[in-house]
């Protein structure tokens, strides 16, 4: 069986995805995730046509096939094969043309899609807030808008790194005389340290400096990295 979930509303339409995913995973539904980087042809028809050691479904997510154009081409042409499964596949897309949106509705049982409205600008201060909160939920949902609004990881990370180093400077001073910051600055800041542990907030910064410079260098990518240090909070 397949479910759709796709529009311009990136978020709105991974918010929608995650819910369903969410009930089906109360129900003992273990889950794959499917992507561009890990995708092969054989593999997604062995997932359409298994059936579970123990009996039960499997929830298989198709996460955003447009990033690999071999792999939209093949899940596009094959949509049928996962109507047709035993398994529940769920697609998770970005904006799609008529042709496609049209053949997407035909075989999914449920075809959810998610348009943008206007687009309000970014306000950049919502992450630091999040991440003042160590609210990782919240900052993963606000670094996905981020993005959507055209900053780059390494905005974002500027960003946070500010942040960061305000509260360190606060945990590393005993009054707002001495750190040189407003009393109302320095009250909030400390505490947004209450919930981090003693040197915690060193290390997290020093992990995201790591993200942004192995980054640069190539060593690992930079978006997925930044997710999962947003994730790790």
């Amino acid at each position: 069986m397949l479910y759709s979930f796709f529009g311009t509303d990136v978020v709105g339409v991974r918010e929608k995805a995650h819910a369903f995913m969410h009930g089906r995973e109360e129900q003992g539904v273990s889950s794959v995730r499917i992507t561009p980087e890990n995708w092969s042809t054989s593999g997604v028809e062995d997932a359409a046509g298994s059936l579970s050691l123990f009996g039960g479904e499997q929830l298989y997510i198709v996460d955003t096939p447009s990033g690999d154009k071999e792999m939209l081409e093949y899940i596009f042409e094959n949509l049928d094969m996962l109507a047709e499964s035993p398994n529940t596949f769920v697609l998770i897309e970005e904006g799609l043309l008529a042709a496609p949106k049209k053949k997407l509705q035909k075989y999914s049982a449920e075809a959810v899609e998610v348009t943008a409205g206007k687009v309000e600008r970014f306000n950049v201060f919502a992450l630091t807030d999040a991440l003042s909160r160590r609210d990782k939920k919240s900052l993963w949902i606000l670094l996905q808008q981020a993005k959507q609004n055209g900053l780059s990881e390494e905005e974002i990370i500027g960003t946070l790194f500010w942040q960061l180093k305000t509260m360190r400077l606060v945990a590393h001073s005993r009054s707002a005389e001495e750190a040189e910051l407003k009393p109302f600055v320095y009250s909030k800041t400390k505490s947004a340290n209450a919930k981090f542990k003693e040197e915690e907030v060193d290390l997290v910064t020093r992990e995201l400096v790591r993200v942004y410079h192995d980054g640069h260098l190539g060593k690992r990518d930079i978006a997925i990295s930044l997710e999962k240090w947003v994730l790790a909070l």
